[in-house]
């Protein structure tokens, strides 16, 4: 399979060479057929990748340790359920995986390509195809996953114990495509631009790859969230480590970007900002793919470093030059509709979101790459902490939740203070409401009072425009189900991204109220003994311990009560890895919407029966993990085709449904 594998991807980076030759030069010299040449081979590109990715796939099932990626990472003890795992557990196969993504998404992008853009799709294949050439290159060249074993083991070293987790089955590959993902909307911008056609054809397909792209990082943010959580034992679920900011750089940059691409669909604006919005996401999703595969810093994160951090460092500065200096060359072209009217208004909003989000972007890359820097100038690595982060970011992230909730009620154009006041009052009043009432119930730290007001103005806002909408439907004849669910209907992209916001608000209270109240202590416990933290009173009631052939597993069994009455019994987890020299530990969790109690065993001695815990009350972590299907649950509706009838709209007869579209939009 070895063999297949490798003849495969030797195909795929003929194909991908081809089809940019094909696509730039049939398009220069106006020859149809060899622009078609090129579009089918980018599909033959995706064809040869998946069999190269299933004989990689079918080696490991096979425990072929001839490979010598198989035998890096897997063995006969491993599960065959982390065979999908240990596929992007080095370099060499997430490479592989990152390539076949691509892949997959180019060939989808390009077959549903709007055909009022068929004129800058060769250049936009050619863009995608330059990106697939690299890393198939680097691949064939550097990090070849099928390379052969001059002996073959009778096992292999097995996969790194902190991957074998069911976070691993999807935050790894959704971060990658996510990262990956970005490449599409960069593509159509940029092949518009090379093209001449600068106006706003590319927006609307851009749009919709910018949002997926968007939806599948953030996944995969959050999902590395809940992994660290669960897995790292220490009681926390971002730490702004080096690869953890590798992605969200380009989230916020996309973040920026979607916002910023409304402003163009509907007033014609802002169409140098977004084109260069969308070159510095591409190049901050470059530079996320520099820290993760070429391993310049380091991260708990980092399974695969390696020394190929020079040649992705140089593809990285290419791909940011390159796109601007084609934007500088089309510059002319790409003037605005009309200028901004006023900086009371819906626009100037959005244009301050995006400000404040490349703001924290930067911040982030400054805190990333300052080790390296302070490595090059003096010789020492300092690495930047949490509080820099925290400190910085904290006040800006404040100042987009202000935005977030003040811009969508904001008219186009214009606003004067009297319609001004008139939108805001009402969600001001709530907001103010929520903060005294949480201040009489002890809330007395500034920031999270701050924060816990603006997520009520936020919340608020969205809420009463529901409320509104909904009643000026009901009024008019349709029950208070149906018109919420036709206002949603009319006008998705706008209510799919009120759910967004919620999303995010739900994400930020439970950020909020465990960065702030969080409680830790560390005990020594023997069997039958008992401690006490906020509440909750913890008794241990023993361990036990299964050997297996690669490990040894240790299970710590305690009883939790509260108030005098039982709630239940915890189970964590340290499992030792004698090949590794490492522990994994899987923390006791009893989740509420209230707070988390999260127990987490040290390592035991022999003969000792005693065990330190450390034990941790995290408020409102249950409503991080909430927020993940709200986003999706918003995105589906944003991008859901208008000309697709819902469930609702399928029971409104077609008078009453053109009735009401004309009532609220």
């Amino acid at each position: 399979m070895g063999d297949l594998g490798l003849i495969s991807m030797l195909i795929a980076l003929a194909l991908a060479v081809y089809s940019v030759v094909a696509s730039v030069l049939g398009q220069v010299r106006n020859i149809p057929s060899l622009v078609e040449s090129g579009r089918y081979a980018a599909y033959l590109v995706m064809l040869a990748l998946v069999v190269s990715t299933f004989s990689l796939v079918s080696a490991f099932l096979s425990n072929d340790f001839e490979l010598q990626y198989v035998a890096a990472h897997s063995n006969l003890a491993m599960p065959r359920i982390y065979t999908w795992v240990a596929l992007y557990a080095g370099n060499e196969g997430s490479l592989l995986f990152i390539a076949t993504a691509l892949s997959v998404l180019s060939a989808i992008a390009i077959a549903l390509a709007p055909a009022r853009f068929r004129p800058s799709l060769p250049y936009t294949i050619a863009v995608l195809m330059i990106i697939m050439v690299f890393f198939l290159a680097v691949m064939t060249s550097m990090a070849n996953p099928f390379t052969k074993l001059d002996f073959i083991p009778a096992d292999g070293q097995g996969i790194n114990p902190l991957l074998i987790h069911p976070g691993m089955f999807a935050h790894p590959p959704l971060l990658m495509t996510g990262l990956v993902m970005v490449s599409l909307p960069f593509a159509f911008a940029l092949g518009a631009l090379l093209s001449k056609r600068v106006g706003d054809e590319w927006v609307d397909v851009a749009r919709v790859w910018g949002i997926l792209a968007w939806a599948t990082l953030g996944t995969g943010l959050l999902l590395g969230g809940w992994w660290a959580y669960t897995i790292l034992g220490w009681g926390g679920y971002w730490a702004w480590d080096p690869v953890e900011n590798a992605g969200l750089m380009p989230f916020l940059g996309l973040t920026a970007f979607i916002h910023s691409i409304m402003v163009q669909k509907r007033q014609g604006m802002f169409r140098m900002w977004n084109l260069a919005l969308i070159n510095i996401t591409f190049g901050l999703a470059l530079f996320g793919m520099f820290i993760n595969r070429g391993g310049p810093v380091p991260s708990v994160h980092s399974f695969a470093a390696s020394s190929m951090g020079l040649i992705f460092l140089v593809f990285m500065i290419v791909g940011v030059i390159a796109p601007f200096i084609v934007f500088f060359m089309r510059y002319n072209l790409l003037k605005s509709a009309r200028p901004l009217e006023s900086s009371l208004s819906r626009e100037a909003a959005f244009l301050v979101n995006n400000l404040l989000l490349l703001g924290v972007a930067f911040v982030t890359m400054w805190g990333a790459i300052y080790p390296l820097v302070s490595e090059l100038f003096t010789g020492f690595t300092v690495t930047v902490g949490a509080p820099f982060y925290n400190q910085v970011n904290g006040p800006l992230f404040l100042g987009l939740i202000f935005l977030m909730g003040v811009g969508p009620l904001l008219p186009w154009r214009r606003a004067s203070g009297k319609t001004l006041k008139k939108t805001l009052m009402q969600p001001a009043v709530i907001a103010l409401s929520v903060v005294i009432v949480l201040a009489l119930l002890g809330v007395r730290k500034p920031y999270a009072l701050a924060a816990f007001g603006l997520l009520a103005l936020v919340a608020a806002g969205i809420l009463l425009e529901w409320a509104r909408g909904t009643r000026t439907r009901h009024r008019r004849g349709e029950s208070y189900p149906l018109a919420f669910g036709r206002l949603m209907a009319s006008n998705r992209p706008r209510y799919g991204g009120y759910v967004v916001h919620l999303a995010i608000v739900v994400l930020a209270m439970g950020i909020v109220g465990s960065s702030f109240y969080g409680t830790q202590r560390d005990v020594l416990l023997f069997p039958g003994e008992s401690t006490t933290i906020e509440g909750y009173e913890i008794t241990y009631k023993g361990s036990r311990t299964v050997q297996k052939s690669d490990r040894r597993e240790s299970f710590f069994t305690l009883d939790v009560s509260k108030g005098g009455n039982s709630i239940g019994t915890v189970e964590a987890e340290r499992t030792f890895y004698p090949g590794f020299n490492m522990s994994a530990t899987r923390a006791g969790i009893r989740s509420t919407p209230i707070e988390d109690l999260y127990i987490v065993p040290s390592e035991t001695r022999e003969g000792n029966q005693s065990i330190v815990f450390r034990i941790f009350v995290n408020p409102m972590i249950w409503w991080m993990w909430i927020a993940g299907p709200i986003m999706i649950i918003g995105t589906v509706v944003a991008l859901w085709p208008s000309g697709v009838p819902s469930l609702v709209m399928s029971r409104v007869p077609q008078s009453a449904s053109r009735a009401s579209e004309v009532s609220v939009g």
